[in-house]
């Protein structure tokens, strides 16, 4: 999965999936939105069908001038678990 980062807040899915797709297949994208407004929150999420394409738009990606924006295109982080942390106990 990659992050990608600085979007202008009015670039669409279809844009982000067209710009991608010349790097190889995208398989999922979701650009992340607020929950009340709706308004784009500029970043988002996509899974390239291979190891080697998520590669490639990485380092072509990265940088990239696109809608006056220097994407910030690299590997999605593993989400932190949220909540408490429970001390181990040993009696």
């Amino acid at each position: 999965m990659l992050f990608v980062g600085n979007l202008s807040k009015s670039t669409t899915e279809e844009e982000l999936m067209n710009l991608f797709s010349q790097v190889g297949e995208v398989t999922s994208l979701k650009i992340m939105t607020d929950g009340v407004s709706g308004e784009s929150k500029a970043y988002g999420f996509l899974t390239m069908s291979a190891e080697s394409e998520a590669d490639h738009a990485v380092s072509r990606f990265n940088a990239y001038s696109f809608r006056d924006h220097a994407l910030k295109v690299s590997l999605a982080k593993p989400r932190v678990q949220r909540g408490l942390a429970v001390p181990f106990y040993r009696p």
